[in-house]
């Protein structure tokens, strides 16, 4: 098979081609064809693949291998036609913008930290880059605000085929050797990058490059990117929920977050005084039980996960035998603590699994887990231990 054309070598910012059908062969419930040339950019270093028509029938999905691009497409195209292909406009201008601010950041980062990008993706919400060194926060900040002066410059981005000889003298960044024609991405006093994927004209082009966020990775870290009209649309997004937050907590938007902590910690010290409060409870419900009461269930409104095993601990001093108590719904189950005093209480745990519909483990002293029962069937158990 023919090597195809890649127009979009030619031409980054054309969308309509006519091309020649060489084949199409049924695969699955798609149709593989290949044409003499295209302008679809097919999924490749990270990139998926653009997004359009042949002949108005949606091109599903675009690969190549061995320098031949093929289109899976839902409907059968006849060998020697010509037919006319759309790119879809939006989506490759916003993979060029992103990619482009990429180029940026990654050159920015060998520059300044000889980071290597040993990692790329760019998806359809965001990109991420993956780069074999750490940063702070304010180094990560000094490289947004400098690739963004790059854009500011509304430098050229050339595109370049230079000789073997050529390339020895080159500079230019790589992930892998490579082979044959090699096509040369730069953007003047920032980057030199072999790329096969379409760009820019010019970084005004991008727009904005926001990083928006950064993690550690194998040993490195993992950038978040979003890049002009993606960048827009978080900010005007994040800028909604500030503003909704802002009324909410009637804070001015630049003082948020000052107003979420003091929130934060007023529900804290809110929350400690009512477990406290909970506590002060169950410790007076307890104490108006039966001296020496035998096998012993509790349910109270005050129970929750934080005081459980507390309230536990005070029922065993007051009681004989098998006690327990129980908390959650009947929904979603209980959860409980068991003990006993002179029994078994492993065995009595696992008994009452097999009788509720239980689970869980402990020792001699406590043992812990989980029922789906009803609280009257519960409560029936206890009885029966009782006799």
């Amino acid at each position: 098979m023919q090597e195809t054309i890649r127009l979009f070598d030619e031409d980054s910012h054309e969308t309509l081609f006519e091309g020649c059908v060489l084949s199409c062969e049924e695969d699955g419930d798609l149709y593989k064809v290949v044409l003499n040339q295209t302008l679809f950019f097919p999924e490749e270093g990270g990139q998926t693949c653009d997004k359009g028509t042949l002949n108005d029938i949606p091109v599903e999905k675009v690969l190549e291998k061995d320098r031949v691009i093929y289109h899976w497409v839902k409907e059968p195209l006849w060998e020697g036609d010509t037919v006319t292909g759309i790119i879809d406009w939006e989506k490759r201008f916003s993979d060029m913008q992103q990619h482009s601010g990429e180029h940026i950041v990654s050159g920015l980062m060998h520059e300044y930290f000889k980071f290597d990008n040993v990692g790329f993706h760019l998806g359809s919400e965001c990109v991420t880059m993956d780069f074999n060194g750490l940063l702070t926060e304010e180094q990560l900040r000094m490289i947004e605000r400098k690739a963004n002066e790059a854009v500011v410059r509304n430098l050229e981005v050339k595109v370049t085929w230079p000789s073997k000889e050529e390339l020895i003298e080159l500079p230019y960044r790589s992930k892998k050797p490579l082979e044959g024609p090699v096509r040369i991405i730069e953007i003047p006093g920032y980057d030199i990058c072999a790329c096969c994927a379409p760009h820019v004209r010019r970084t005004g082009e991008i727009g904005m490059i926001r990083l928006v966020g950064m993690e550690k990775y194998k040993g490195g870290i993992r950038v978040e990117m979003l890049c002009g009209f993606r960048a827009m649309v978080d900010y005007l997004e994040k800028e909604k929920n500030v503003n909704r937050i802002s009324r909410l907590l009637s804070a001015k938007p630049y003082t948020v977050a000052d107003a979420a902590e003091k929130l934060k910690a007023e529900n804290i010290a809110q929350k400690q005084e009512i477990s406290a409060l909970k506590m002060t409870i169950l410790e007076k419900k307890i104490e108006q039980l039966p001296e020496n009461a035998v096998n012993v269930c509790l349910f109270d409104e005050h129970l929750d996960k934080s005081n459980l095993r507390y309230a536990f601990n005070l029922l065993m001093k007051r009681c004989r035998g098998i006690c327990a108590c129980f908390e959650g719904d009947e929904e979603k189950g209980y959860r409980y603590v068991l003990g006993g005093q002179d029994v078994d209480v492993t065995a009595e745990g696992k008994k009452m699994n097999a009788a509720l519909n239980g689970r869980g483990g402990g020792s001699k002293d406590m043992f812990q887990g989980s029922v789906q029962a009803l609280r009257a069937d519960i409560e029936d158990y206890f009885l029966l231990l009782k006799k």
